[in-house]
């Protein structure tokens, strides 16, 4: 190729080229083909093969994640079961359906034992929830704080478990005539609560 001149040659006859220059151009096109070959099939795949790698530790990932829960299912299934367990005995410490009216009495007497006045003791109609009903009673009370304080006493002392919660209570003194210096007025809704028995629960919480 040193005398020989790549601006003569002739493109339509390269089988006229002389030896050398044809295999310095069956290289170059050899270097081209592979230089495409990878480009537009070796590098797509290699990028295919790193999203696939990613792909790989995320789902190992979660499989350590599933595996680790699946191993602690029958632990959690126990304590469930034991929760659930504590939670009946825990309701069945709560008055019945039959037990309700005279609870309702209980804590109107305890009132009165304790020197307080009722102006309002009205009970509402109950309100069924998933497995208790609450019972809320509307109170006007005049009492000392001493006497607040032997009525809640009172309450706790009672043969069943009574849970009160009170909504929209208010406790302030009460002066005027004939009121005795240190009353005060309590009034709102507390609520109290029942447990529902066997046949309310099969029925879906209807009495």
């Amino acid at each position: 190729m040193n005398n020989f001149d790549l601006r003569n040659l002739d493109f339509n006859n390269a089988g006229a080229w002389p030896v050398p220059v044809k295999a310095f151009f069956c290289v170059l096109l050899a270097a081209l083909i592979l230089f495409l070959a990878w480009y537009f099939f070796v590098d797509d795949q290699r990028i295919q093969l790193e999203q696939l790698k990613g792909e790989e530790t995320q789902l190992r990932q979660q499989f350590e994640y599933k595996a680790g829960k699946a191993a602690n299912l029958e632990p959690l299934k126990q304590q469930l079961a034991e929760m659930e367990v504590m939670l009946s005995q825990m309701l069945r410490q709560l008055p019945s359906r039959t037990e309700m009216p005279d609870l309702i009495v209980d804590i109107s007497q305890t009132a009165l034992a304790s020197g307080i006045q009722n102006e309002l003791f009205r009970p509402g109609p109950e309100v069924i929830k998933d497995f208790y009903a609450e019972k809320p009673i509307s109170l006007r009370m005049l009492g000392t704080f001493h006497q607040f304080g032997s009525f809640v006493s009172g309450v706790a002392s009672l043969p069943r478990v009574v849970i009160m919660t009170m909504h929209d209570i208010s406790l302030r003194p009460q002066g005027g005539d004939g009121v005795a210096p240190g009353t005060l007025l309590l009034e709102g809704t507390v609520k109290t609560y029942r447990y529902l028995d066997e046949e309310e629960v099969a029925q879906g919480g209807q009495p």
